[in-house]
């Protein structure tokens, strides 16, 4: 693993009582400690680059009760560069949009298979922060309202399993939303258990770890 990977990878799990303590000292543009969680960097749409909405995003002046899982059905990829997290943001949203006919990309977070992680529908970042109200997603059939989209970069179908820089910061990321939200660590579901899918493939039998090991997150 490339050097500046392997040391994003410890700050984002360090944890309050690890490199990332309290948010001082750390580097710029890592983790810090918030609400007794890790604050994960998140690169937002204007960071990546993202295109314009097409048309008004819908702010919703509640909070969510639950996550919804995913994954993007792309390519398994080696190359675990922010670069390439950023080329997986832009594949995302040009598929929603000009595929789909959405106003902008649905999920409202991405995690790529590097452990980057991008801001998908824009405006989702600005309110995970403020954690009072959130965007409106086009992620899940019944659910846009209610849930956050967190999406995995990959295909996890056949035996593919998410690489351990992914997964890791998978749970960084729902352990931070679930606390700025209020979330119930429980409350984490994937795709499937509100459509006929497949999707979110293999995470979805993995969602009990993911549940335990996002609650852990929370009480550390």
């Amino acid at each position: 693993m490339h050097p500046e990977n392997a040391l994003r990878r410890r700050l984002l799990i360090a944890g309050a009582a690890g490199l990332a303590a309290a948010g001082t000292g750390a580097l710029p543009g890592t983790a810090h400690a918030r609400d007794a969680v890790v604050e994960p960097d998140i690169d937002s749409t204007a960071t990546w680059g993202a295109r314009s909405p097409r048309g008004t995003i819908s702010v919703l002046q509640y909070r969510p009760s639950r996550l919804v899982v995913h994954h993007t059905v792309s390519a398994d990829t080696s190359d675990f560069s922010r670069a390439r997290a950023h080329a997986h943001a832009h594949w995302v949203q040009d598929l929603h949009m000009d595929r789909n006919g959405w106003v902008d990309t649905g999920y409202h977070f991405l995690v790529s298979r590097g452990g980057w992680i991008t801001e998908g529908r824009h405006g989702s970042l600005r309110a995970l922060t403020d954690g009072r109200n959130f965007v409106q997603g086009s992620h899940t059939s019944g659910q846009n309202n209610q849930s956050i989209g967190v999406a995995c970069e990959g295909a996890y179908h056949d035996g593919a399993v998410p690489p351990a820089a992914q997964w890791e910061v998978l749970v960084t990321l729902c352990a931070y939303v679930c606390a700025r939200y209020g979330v119930p660590s429980a409350q984490i579901y994937g795709h499937k258990d509100y459509g006929d899918t497949l999707c979110p493939g293999v995470l979805h039998d993995m969602l009990p770890r993911l549940r335990e090991e996002v609650a852990a997150a929370r009480a550390a």
